[in-house]
């Protein structure tokens, strides 16, 4: 979008630009001032030191005391003039009558400028404007043997002449001033060109405007959001949502405040990765982002499933129970298939035999779940796990010592995650065995006392799987047991990782062994009674 006014980098180019020549200006103005009183002091300092050795020359009285004084001392301070670069040197009596000057003509005429200090015995310049013109001059008495001033010395220099030899310095002072400004210029460019760059180019109330709307909708929108830099190691965004939804301290986040499994994720393009956090399910998406064909970060967004995937596993369990039925009455057909053609054939008594045999064993286990577990979700999860078991023929039983008067201190739908994933497990690594003998699964759940002391008892929920698999080393089982993620839609992925979550959640223990036998058992406190 073509904006017809300057960017920020632009913006502050000009003021860069505007300041420093400001301040180069006054600093040429300053060093001008300063060369020229330093021309002033070495000016005064010069004229000083010639007007006292001429007047502390005992040639001078010895010149004073002949007839014509003029004609011994002009000669002479003329030399002196032109080797020490004054403009002028006079000597003249102390009734201001000249001996000498640079201009012939005004020899014997009155001498102009102060010199009541001097006939005081002081020595002393001034700046005064005389025949020559204005000048630095220093006036200083002559004394003879007796200490008695016999005459006196002027020494000057003109204005004219010391701005002569400040004029050829202002072209070094402006050509430091020109580089100086040239330097700054650069610098301040290049400058320019790196705040471009980081603020794309944007004017002012672009910004103010961005970040505004920036912040709205960081703190409006309802999914946690992480941006992190080009190192990948420190958030430079986290909105309320993703504190709230990983439980995030207030400050400066790294990587290493992130969940176990999310420090562990890959700093590329991530999609739809499920994570189990202490006490939520989310959905982690995560994109890499460029500029210019440079990487300046990466963008995760998180999404809370927590309810969407209690509903899903309330649907896992009716999807169950639908499977067993379909698989019954898969069955059942076949049985019914198999009593008419025994009848056909009229073979009626083992028709009836057969028949009341799988009546007996099919309502045997329905009635001994009924009576024995006190969740009707519980017991058809079983027959449903039963079946399912059996259609990929693993042995599904569920112990003699199953008893269960109600699922407390778990809800309903808590025990139906618990056990549907153990016993999930538990048939794949009975069906991952290589043995070729049939595989099997066995269910124990029950409630089960300890005593701890001779008064206080404690009863607990446990339920124990084994299976016919391997086995898992307890190593194995806290890798696959750790809050972690998966890419997967089904149980597969996250089924340990649920177990594990709820059972921290009720304080309850998890373990795993493999002598005699592969199995799982979960132990939760429930009560404690007298």
């Amino acid at each position: 979008m073509r904006r017809g006014r300057l960017s920020l980098a632009g913006q502050a180019f000009a003021l860069q630009l505007i300041v420093l020549a400001v301040m180069i200006a006054t600093g040429v103005v300053l060093a001008v001032l300063d060369a020229r009183h330093d021309n002033d002091v070495m000016t005064t300092r010069e004229v000083t030191d010639v007007a006292v050795s001429i007047a502390e020359s005992p040639f001078v009285v010895d010149a004073l005391r002949t007839p014509d004084p003029t004609a011994v001392l002009q000669p002479v301070t003329e030399h002196i003039r032109a080797d020490t670069g004054m403009d002028f040197i006079v000597v003249m009596a102390p009734d201001r009558t000249r001996y000498t000057h640079t201009t012939p003509e005004r020899i014997g005429e009155k001498f102009t400028g102060n010199i009541d200090r001097a006939r005081a015995g002081e020595t002393f310049t001034e700046t005064f404007t005389g025949t020559l013109g204005p000048s630095i001059r220093a006036v200083t008495p002559v004394h003879d043997e007796q200490g008695n001033i016999v005459a006196l010395v002027s020494a000057g220099v003109t204005r004219a002449k010391i701005s002569t030899e400040l004029s050829s310095q202002v072209p070094a002072i402006f050509a430091a001033a020109l580089g100086g400004l040239v330097l700054a210029s650069i610098g301040s460019f290049l400058l320019s060109r790196r705040l471009r760059r980081q603020t794309h180019g944007l004017a002012p109330d672009e910004l103010r405007v961005m970040y505004e709307h920036h912040d709205a909708v960081l703190h409006s929108i309802h999914e946690g959001l992480l941006v992190f830099g080009p190192s990948g190691l420190h958030a430079e965004v986290v909105n309320d949502e993703a504190r709230r939804l990983l439980d995030l301290p207030p400050g400066a986040i790294g990587r290493g405040d992130l969940p176990l499994s999310m420090q562990r994720m890959s700093w590329g393009k991530v999609r739809d990765e499920t994570h189990v956090t202490n006490d939520r399910i989310l959905l982690i998406n995560q994109d890499v982002v460029t500029w210019s064909g440079r990487q300046i970060g990466t963008v995760m967004t998180i999404r809370d499933h927590t309810e969407l995937r209690a509903v899903m596993g309330e649907l896992d369990s009716v999807r169950s129970f639908a499977e067993s039925l379909r698989a019954q009455a898969h069955e059942s057909a076949n049985r019914l298939h198999t009593v008419v053609t025994m009848v056909e054939l009229g073979r009626y008594q083992e028709a009836v035999a057969f028949a009341t045999a799988e009546l007996q064993l099919s309502q045997s286990l329905i009635d001994r779940l009924l009576s024995t577990v006190g969740s009707p979700s519980l017991a058809a999860l079983l027959l449903g796990k039963v079946n399912q078991a059996s259609e990929r023929g693993i042995e599904l039983t569920v112990t003699d010592d199953t008893a269960l008067e109600s699922t407390a201190p778990l809800s309903a739908h808590e025990t139906v995650t618990l056990v549907g994933n153990v016993i999930d497990n538990a048939i794949d690594a009975a069906s991952a065995t290589d043995d070729s003998s049939a595989g099997w699964v066995e269910v124990t759940v029950r409630h089960e006392n300890s005593t701890e002391t001779s008064d206080n008892q404690t009863a607990t929920l446990q339920v124990r799987v084994a299976d016919s698999g391997p086995g898992m080393s307890e190593e194995a089982f806290e890798i696959a047991a750790q809050r972690g993620y998966s890419t997967k839609a089904d149980h597969f992925g996250l089924g340990l990782a649920l177990v594990h979550r709820l059972v921290d959640r009720h304080g309850g223990t998890i373990r795993t062994e493999r002598n005699p036998e592969s199995a799982v058992t979960v132990t939760i406190p429930r009560k404690e009674y007298t």
